[in-house]
């Protein structure tokens, strides 16, 4: 019997565990999830955007506007930089990272710092902002590669029953 044909490349697995992780952020206007790879193809770490470790969800806000002290912005780190963090200290020189949203300037620099050579996005809708204007100028500068992804699938189904297996 031959292989099957119609499986998942490298790019959309990686994407597709990036997009799940998104799926533990309780953020409610913006799901983000990161998965870093070696050159391997081994996943190094994962992350997601959401509160630092012992902060409690339910006791920081979730605007997006009004009092900056009020909103989000000063508490969620962001998939990216958990994911960095999630390592456990294990080198990431060299890793890709996959991540749905282009990377802001404190990713950005979270990622050069890291060694982390290349990023691989889904979504660039904030690309004229400062800040990812200011990701991209110093991606360039340090030589950290960035494109967006290729999907030959729009989308995959995640089945958990067990007769599915």
């Amino acid at each position: 019997m031959p292989k099957r044909e119609d499986y998942i490349s490298w790019d959309e697995y990686f994407m597709g565990i990036a997009i799940l992780s998104s799926r533990r952020s309780k953020d409610p206007s913006t799901q983000v999830g990161a998965c870093i790879v070696n050159d391997h193809n081994k996943i190094m770490s994962v992350g997601y955007n959401g509160l630092p470790r012992g902060c409690c969800d339910d006791e920081f806000p979730w605007e997006r506007t009004g009092d900056e002290f009020e909103t989000k912005y000063p508490y969620v780190c962001h998939a990216e930089l958990n994911a960095i963090l999630n390592s456990g200290g294990a080198s990431l020189e060299g890793c890709k990272v996959y991540v749905a949203l282009f990377p802001c300037n404190e990713c950005a620099k979270a990622i050069i710092q890291s060694g982390i050579k290349e990023v691989v996005y889904l979504s660039d809708k904030y690309a004229e902002s400062v800040s990812v204007r200011a990701s991209k100028r110093m991606f360039d500068s340090a030589g950290v590669k960035y494109h967006q992804i290729s999907l030959a699938h729009d989308e995959l189904t995640i089945d958990f029953r067990a007769d599915k297996v």
